[in-house]
């Protein structure tokens, strides 16, 4: 008798930790297939250490074939899922198309960039949901002061060194405290620009930063970013994006050349694509998160409706705690089908958040204690330390040299502009 073949699609928090789950408690008796466009989990949190010259990019990606024992991984972009043939189909690295039947499906495709018909923003802004972008912007920083120093037109020079980032939630705030640090100290490496320091402006319509987070971590947050002289412009968006600037809602145009895009995100395309029913845009399922009518398919993460037990009536936000429980959740559940363990609810509680600052500033509330500074820094390295599912010495050690040292400042032009447009579906992958 053929083993059931359970299939996850996407290797982010929920779909990698439901893998892991699953293939410690299968014990062989199933195929584990997970499906993702890359070889890597990705370690979210980070990314903005990235892009401000502090992590090698490496440090952050997770090989799936060294931490994912007895699961096969299948590199592919999902385009389908045919619910009444129980397949799905897959475009491979090299554009071939390939379908996979399953016995069980996960769905954790995740989230991509939130798009606003804002005009020029398509065109003109960059988003921050994947290695390429993080590259790209890392890389975009150091090119526009080093063509700041390169001219000798005032007006083109301050352009170049006015960095606007949009969306001042969790990811927002921490490219804006990052790259503020990272591009002062670009700055001094260049004579000509002595005297010159880099704008950083940090917009939200909302009237506090991280509005989802403790009104504490919020005013903490804000007084270190203006301390750093970063300009939080509450209240005001952006009204049209252009290759010479972007226009603010206050009536104030902005001569600039970067605009990063964090104003938040929404699920997978896939997730319309598969015909599901949904709430607000995700599947929706159930508190065991199963899907409706369909008792083999479950989905989990930030491409999934899961009602909030905390909240009712509302549905769990989209975060990396709630995802990485509700997938291993999924995979208990999936095991429970076949006669393994009893079948559970989603339950949660909050663990609280950490928001790494830069430098030896970060503000924090573990099991709701609040913190800033020098303890909250801590309490942030040692969350991040033990979530990581590899690498933790590398990183360890890249934070040390940041700290004692000066960060590399050289660009390698891996990631042209073209590679990262911001209305992508697969944000983990430079275009072509």
């Amino acid at each position: 008798m053929a083993r059931p073949r359970i299939v996850i699609v996407g290797a982010g928090f929920a779909g990698f930790h439901a893998a892991r789950r699953l293939a410690g408690v299968s014990r062989g008796a199933a195929d584990v297939v997970l499906v993702n466009p890359t070889d890597y989990f990705l370690y979210l949190p980070l990314l903005p250490e990235v892009s401000g010259g502090v992590l090698d990019p490496r440090r952050v990606t997770v090989s799936l074939a060294d931490t994912l024992p007895g699961v096969q991984v299948v590199l592919g972009e999902v385009d389908g899922i045919d619910v009444d043939g129980r397949t799905i189909s897959y475009v491979d690295p090299e554009g071939r198309t390939s379908r996979l039947s399953y016995h069980r499906l996960v769905l954790a495709a995740g989230s991509v960039n939130k798009l606003l018909p804002i005009p020029g923003v398509a065109d003109h802004a960059h988003g921050f949901r994947g290695i390429p972008e993080a590259v790209y912007l890392r890389e975009r920083l150091i090119q526009q002061i080093e063509l700041a120093d390169a001219t000798d037109d005032p007006t083109e020079r301050e352009a170049r060194c006015t960095f606007v980032v949009v969306g001042a939630g969790y990811t927002g705030t921490e490219v804006a405290a990052q790259g503020q640090l990272f591009t002062d100290e670009i700055v001094r490496h260049h004579p000509r620009l002595d005297g010159i320091r880099p704008r950083w402006l940090l917009l939200d319509t909302a009237d506090r930063v991280l509005p989802g987070l403790a009104a504490r971590m919020s005013r903490a947050a804000e007084r270190v970013l203006r301390e750093r002289g970063i300009e939080v412009c509450l209240g005001t968006s952006v009204t049209e994006a252009t290759a010479d600037g972007v226009q603010l809602s206050d009536g104030r145009f902005l001569p600039s050349r970067t605009l990063v895009w964090c104003v938040g995100v929404r699920p997978d395309p896939l997730v319309e694509a598969t015909g599901l029913q949904t709430t607000r845009g995700r599947v929706t399922v159930d508190e065991y998160l199963t899907v409706p009518g369909h008792p083999e398919i479950l989905a989990c993460g930030d491409a999934a409706a899961v009602p909030d037990p905390a909240r009712p009536g509302e549905i769990t936000p989209m975060t990396a705690q709630h995802a990485v429980r509700q997938g291993r959740l999924a995979a208990d559940n999936i095991a429970a089908s076949y006669g393994v363990g009893r079948r559970r609810p989603y339950r949660h509680r909050d663990l609280g958040f950490v928001v790494d600052l830069g430098g030896w500033q970060a503000t924090a509330n573990p099991l709701h204690i609040p913190l800033s500074g020098l303890p909250a820094r801590a309490v942030a390295r040692g969350y991040h330390l033990l979530s990581l599912p590899a690498n933790r010495a590398r990183t360890a050690a890249d934070w040390l040299f940041a700290a004692i040292g000066s960060r590399p400042s050289v660009q390698l032009g891996l990631v042209p502009d073209a590679a990262v447009p911001l209305d992508t579906a697969a944000p983990e992958l430079a275009r072509r």
